[in-house]
């Protein structure tokens, strides 16, 4: 059983009974489907159903001749909105079933990140047209999360803030150059990282680590689109899941006067996911 089907509002689901019934609910009543050919006398199916706004599961697998359908995997998902980034991606198909994960790098955050392709459907059907090659991509972020915590933020004046969007944009210049091989860019990232190391270790001695970092996006665990991260709340949004009642919360923006800190860590893990979408004629990816 998927853990994050309580991140969408299903608490109610503890067996494999209600599963399995909820997944034909699925099926049978789904808001969108996806089709494309897969293998002689079979075609590859997509069952997304809407449970919220922006918020459902989708179901995949197998449809035969005679419209039998059998479920491969399914997974709940929250489409996000906006564009994170532009950076390329790289997608490349789980091993052991027909499921697919992207891979992109974005001097933003300063870590590779991979994340779930939420229509994987929708891909291999351009994939088989040979429309994704040689393309224009963006990405749009969204995650799942069980639970969270909202610390007080850290006390800036304006020149604070504005020094850290400086260096910030001074830094992302510096990853771009360092990936196209900038020798001299790659050796001033690590003696930043160096410096920077000395002086967060010598502040630990008195301070708490939240005193002094505000935001992160790290790994965790063994999942590889699985994260632990911290940053700033933008905005709240409310979500109601239709068939359960369950509140939901989209913290993805808050605008100033309340300002916060919305951290996800430890069990409170993110599940990252993306979406593939069409921008000026051309395939694009984006979450």
């Amino acid at each position: 059983m998927h853990q994050y089907l309580k991140a969408i509002g299903f608490e109610n689901i503890q067996t494999r009974k209600d599963l399995k019934k909820l997944l034909k609910d699925v099926e049978e009543n789904f808001t969108h489907q996806t089709i494309v050919a897969y293998r002689p006398g079979e075609d590859f199916c997509e069952f997304q159903k809407e449970f919220g706004q922006d918020v459902g599961i989708t179901l995949c697998g197998e449809l035969d001749d005679e419209e039998h359908f059998e479920a491969a995997y399914y997974f709940p998902y929250f489409e996000g909105s906006g564009v994170t980034t532009y950076a390329e991606i790289d997608v490349q198909r789980k091993i052991e079933k027909e499921q697919y994960v992207g891979l992109c790098e974005d001097s933003k955050i300063g870590i590779s990140l991979i994340f779930t392709l939420q229509n994987g459907v929708e891909y291999m059907r351009e994939k088989q047209a040979g429309l994704t090659k040689d393309v224009q991509t963006s990405v749009t972020f969204s995650g799942l999360a069980q639970d969270g915590m909202i610390l007080l933020p850290v006390n800036k004046n304006e020149q604070q803030i504005l020094n850290e969007k400086r260096a910030s944009d001074t830094r992302r210049e510096l990853m771009n150059a360092a990936r196209k091989g900038d020798q001299s860019a790659i050796e001033t990232l690590t003696f930043d990282d160096m410096d920077l190391y000395s002086k967060v270790s010598k502040r630990l001695a008195n301070e708490d680590v939240f005193s002094i970092v505000d935001t992160y996006f790290m790994p965790f665990g063994a999942e590889c689109d699985m994260y632990s991260i911290m940053g700033e709340i933008l905005a709240v949004r409310e979500r109601i899941n239709r068939m359960t009642g369950v509140r939901l919360e989209d913290g993805s923006k808050v605008e100033s006067g309340c300002r916060g800190i919305l951290i996800f860590k430890n069990e409170e893990k993110l599940l990252l996911s993306a979406r593939s979408v069409k921008r000026n004629g051309k395939s694009t990816s984006g979450m």
